[in-house]
């Protein structure tokens, strides 16, 4: 009956991470089109919607620690674990970089962006889409499905070097429009990190599973 409460409990934290991955996704999307549609008032709910990420993060984490002093796992188990511990602290960074996109766009403020988001939204989809994946992988035990998410990050690597090649030369064009050109590739930068991250899950991923830890985000672009 011990070992059966504790497989539970186990079972009810994995879940916890994949709400908690949901809190990220719809933050990152919130971000977006809060930028998209100059709302700032949605930026600044984004920001304050932030704390319950973290909060969501220190449970999660606390719930770890119990169950290692109480259960002593064993080694697959121990995994898992640490998988989670530290799946949710790279979940808590993405949060942060959706609320960093949030606080760029109070920063930018009243002004008109200085091109039509395409590339960025763009971005931010894949970004998604990867996250939702690794999670799933995660939630699965898929090593293959964790692995195959990693190869979308070169696409999110290319975007983010347009954008800022693109965002140069408009600024080289017109110095007037530094500073908000500058926003925008602040925006890119947090999107891309958020890629990184998403591949940090999948590895995790991997050596929860096979033991083995394997660097999953080398860039092929």
């Amino acid at each position: 009956m011990v070992r059966e409460a504790y497989h539970k409990a186990l079972k009810a934290l994995q879940n916890e991470v994949l709400d908690m991955g949901k809190m990220v996704s719809q933050a990152i999307q919130d971000s977006i089109h809060a930028l998209q549609t100059r709302d700032i008032e949605a930026s600044k709910e984004i920001i304050k919607k932030d704390q319950e990420i973290n909060k969501k993060r220190f449970d999660i984490e606390e719930k770890c620690i119990v169950l290692i002093a109480t259960q002593q796992p064993l080694a697959v188990d121990l995994r898992t674990i640490t998988a989670i511990l530290s799946i949710i602290t790279d979940l808590e960074r993405m949060g942060d970089h959706a609320e960093g996109n949030a606080k760029i766009n109070i920063m930018i403020g009243d002004e008109p962006l200085i091109k039509p988001l395409v590339d960025i939204p763009r971005m931010g989809e894949i970004g998604i889409d990867m996250l939702e994946k690794s999670l799933r992988a995660f939630m699965e035990r898929d090593v293959e499905a964790a692995r195959s998410v990693c190869d979308e990050d070169d696409k999110v690597d290319a975007l983010h070097d347009q954008i800022y090649h693109e965002l140069l030369l408009l600024m080289m064009g017109n110095p007037k429009i530094i500073n908000l050109a500058t926003y925008l590739t602040w925006v890119s930068h947090n999107l891309e990190r958020i890629a990184d991250r998403v591949t940090n899950i999948a590895e995790r991923t991997v050596y929860m599973v096979t033991g083995e830890m394997e660097e999953l985000n080398v860039s092929k672009y």
